[in-house]
Formats: structure tokens, C-alpha cells, sequence
């Protein structure tokens, strides 16, 4: 089981999918705060305790890759996971080169999700 102090942030416009990664990660023993849009997360400001971000790439008002530059700027260096149902060549070699930790297109298995999660925080990868 993975430590009760780690925490994912979830940002995700879409209110089934955010459901969804919310459910996943609680299965997967991670504790997580999730929000309907960059601009919400913005405004409350990253928890302390947060030790990954998982963002949807296309959103209204802020895309994904804005919200990592935002973070960015603002001296956060969390683990950032961009998914998307909106791939096009080039996106993933961009989000990347931002400093997006993994890259996951829509739809995808949770254990890829899990995975990509424990990588970027630097966990060991759980038992089949």
C-alpha cells in the first residue's frame, strides 16, 4: 500500500473522468484533491503535502501545458502527468520538452496511470 502522505493533485474538466482518476488513485492507496479546472487549482494554491499533478491537456480558460508553465513560474517543481483525448503529432515531444513528466492519451489502462504516477514520485511499481 502506498503511503497515506502521498498525495495527488487531479485537475480535469471532464466530471465522469475526474470521477474516475479520483476513484483509481484511491484504489491505488494514494489520497487525492481534485478540481475542475487550472484556474481552481491556481486559486487555491498547490498543497504543501502534493507530490504529483495529473492534468488534462485541453481545457476551457487554461490548457494543461499552461498550468505546468504557470506552476513552473511559480517555483513548483511537482512530477506533472499531461493526459489528453485530443492527441496530434508533436503534442507529446512538446509537453515533454515543458517538463511534463509523462504523456498518456485517452483512453488508457489505470494501471498505466498508476504506473506513470509511482514513476514520476519515484515509487517502486506494486505487486501483480
Amino acid at each position: 500500500m502506498t503511503s497515506p502522505a502521498v498525495k495527488v493533485l487531479v485537475v480535469e474538466d471532464d466530471d465522469s473522468m475526474r470521477e474516475a482518476i479520483e476513484r483509481l488513485l484511491d484504489a491505488g492507496g494514494f489520497r487525492c484533491r481534485a478540481y475542475a479546472s487550472a484556474v481552481a487549482l491556481l486559486a487555491r494554491g498547490v498543497d504543501v503535502d502534493a507530490a504529483c499533478v495529473i492534468s488534462d491537456l485541453r481545457m476551457p480558460a487554461m490548457s494543461g501545458l499552461e498550468l505546468l508553465a504557470a506552476l513552473r513560474e511559480r517555483d513548483f517543481s511537482l512530477p506533472f502527468i499531461l493526459v489528453t483525448a485530443h492527441d496530434k503529432p508533436g503534442m507529446r515531444e512538446q509537453a515533454l520538452s515543458n517538463g511534463a513528466t509523462a504523456y498518456l492519451v485517452k483512453p488508457f489502462r489505470g494501471t498505466v496511470l498508476l504506473d506513470a504516477v509511482r514513476n514520476a514520485i519515484k515509487l517502486p511499481p506494486r505487486a501483480a
